[in-house]
């Protein structure tokens, strides 16, 4: 694959096989995202490997609910402050909690915001396609034209719910709450915001695009509600040392031209979710602009496949090791 490709996987695909390593990139020029704004992966959770129970706990910060994961030796041993920006399954996903987890274990105290104030995706977990009824021994019938009819209406539904949750996820809302928790952050972790010269940010999918406008000069034009134009200011970017994101969603050019923090990316090949023609602006941005950036697309897997989840693939299973990888180096070394 060239470096000037990106790939193309359907995010509802579980993606059979997949290489391992992957091609790194670099830069070009290009268009704003116009496709899919969702997939699947998105908004659903993968079974969770060995039903592993988190072991952080549920708190507020600034009056967000926020879950958070430390070190088992912090304070003895400083850390840096990660905020964890996630998917649309959100603050309660099993996954995501064992995933701040990951985090945790690695030397980081981790924040994870409740960054859609109480109202996570709706589920849009796949519809099995039913069959009509067969004696014993008889291979399963194709399904009824009703049975059709049923699945594409639910799905529409599926589709409809996401569309309208979507309409209400908005910068405007989201940031105000990001916003609230940073700064509270570095009253309350002031240790871990000096130890790591500042906060560190990574996310996923719909997170992804939060930490891309975190690392931005501007990530808000407007201050947050309920403060004076005065403290809006503080909003001013970038407001993160370094960031890391997998499989981002609803990013645009402006978004990854106003990019001014290192920033890792990990990518799907041929996401739809994240087309090429968006990236390519970035690529050229972040090398025109000699910001610390890293690249690395990721063939034959799933959009979200980095969350953690379980995949019957093992070829996925090392490619989700080999981006949590990507993503804690580069955290570690900036």
């Amino acid at each position: 694959m060239a470096d000037s490709e990106l790939a193309t996987r359907a995010p509802e695909s579980d993606a059979m096989e997949a290489q391992v390593e992957p091609s790194a990139v670099s830069s070009t020029d290009s268009t704003a995202q116009t496709g899919p704004s969702m997939g699947e992966h998105c908004v659903t959770d993968r079974p969770t490997p060995d039903n592993r129970q988190p072991s952080g706990e549920m708190s507020k910060i600034g009056d967000v609910d926020v879950y958070i994961s430390k070190p088992a030796d912090y304070p003895n041993t400083p850390a840096k402050l990660l905020l964890l920006l996630t998917s649309g399954t959100g603050l309660h996903s099993v996954n995501n909690q064992v995933q701040a987890d990951m985090f945790a274990a690695e030397g980081f105290v981790v924040i994870m915001p409740d960054q859609f104030n109480g109202d996570p995706a709706p589920s849009s977990n796949r519809t099995t396609m039913p069959t009509s009824p067969t004696s014993p021994g008889e291979p399963p019938q194709s399904p009824s034209l009703l049975e059709r009819i049923k699945l594409g209406a639910a799905e529409t539904a599926k589709s409809f719910l996401v569309d309208m949750w979507l309409a209400r996820q908005t910068p405007e809302k989201v940031l105000p709450i990001l916003l609230k928790v940073i700064e509270t952050c570095k009253d309350e972790y002031a240790d871990a915001v000096a130890h790591g010269q500042g906060i560190y940010s990574v996310g996923y999918c719909f997170g992804g695009k939060y930490v891309v406008m975190l690392a931005g000069e501007n990530p808000t034009q407007q201050p947050p509600s309920g403060k004076d134009e005065e403290e809006g200011m503080m909003a001013k970017g970038p407001l993160i040392k370094a960031g890391a994101v997998a499989h981002a969603t609803l990013v645009t050019r402006e978004d990854l031209k106003a990019i001014k923090a290192p920033l890792t990316m990990v990518c799907v090949e041929n996401d739809p979710l994240f087309p090429d023609e968006v990236l390519d602006v970035g690529r050229k941005h972040l090398a025109s602009s000699s910001i610390d950036h890293e690249i690395k697309t990721y063939p034959e897997v799933p959009h979200g496949f980095a969350v953690y989840g379980d995949y019957d693939s093992p070829e996925i299973k090392r490619a989700q090791e080999a981006a949590f990888q990507q993503m804690l180096n580069w955290l570690r070394s900036h």
